[in-house]
């Protein structure tokens, strides 16, 4: 990443909107931005495949949900952000299971780059697909654009909801029935 670049951007940005980038409390906007911007956008340098790390060996072949995973992204449109909740399932094969905290992980890595709900939505499962092996996979993420909130149409409030689903989610309705009745329920412990 290149933040002498971003910096040098930042400069352009409030020069073209008319304001002098040497006015006291503009002056050290740009270095902010750059150091913002290689914090938010940190997964651009991770590969996610290696995000999963360890396969643990154990005869497990129930679902196992990771549900209200919150992110932040930017959308690669408007450089605007989205932010919501993902919800990740996979049903291993009977042998692989991965530490839960990989897969909010996951999210958090293809979260932090320009990116599309879609796009990441659809990475979240071939990942998990091509690394674990399992009977399937799937992803729900629901998030609030802020190029529909502040610009635009400006609707506050609107959700955005995509899924994505490997293997046994979409061949077996009961399977995926249950993913997204856990998905939707508020179980309390």
């Amino acid at each position: 990443m290149d933040l002498k670049k971003i910096e040098k951007g930042m400069e352009l940005i409030i020069e073209g909107l008319g304001k002098n980038i040497d006015r006291k409390k503009l002056k050290e906007t740009p270095k902010r931005v750059s150091r913002m911007y290689s914090e938010i956008f940190s997964g651009i340098e991770i590969d996610p495949k290696k995000i999963l790390g360890k396969i643990f060996k154990e005869e497990y072949n129930e679902l196992v949900l990771i549900k209200d995973i919150s992110f932040f992204s930017m959308c690669e449109h408007h450089f605007l952000p989205f932010f919501g909740k993902a919800h990740v399932a996979y049903l291993p094969d009977g042998n692989n299971v991965i530490g839960i905290s990989k897969i909010a992980r996951l999210v958090d890595v293809l979260s932090k780059r320009p990116q599309l709900q879609e796009r990441i939505t659809n990475q979240i499962v071939d990942i998990i697909m091509n690394v674990l092996t399992p009977q399937g996979a799937m992803a729900v993420i629901e998030a609030e654009h802020m190029c529909m909130i502040m610009r635009g149409i400006q609707k506050p409030g609107t959700k955005i909801v995509t899924s994505a689903m490997r293997g046994i989610f979409l061949r077996d309705l009961r399977t995926r029935a249950e993913a997204l009745s856990l998905i939707s329920s508020s179980i309390k412990m």
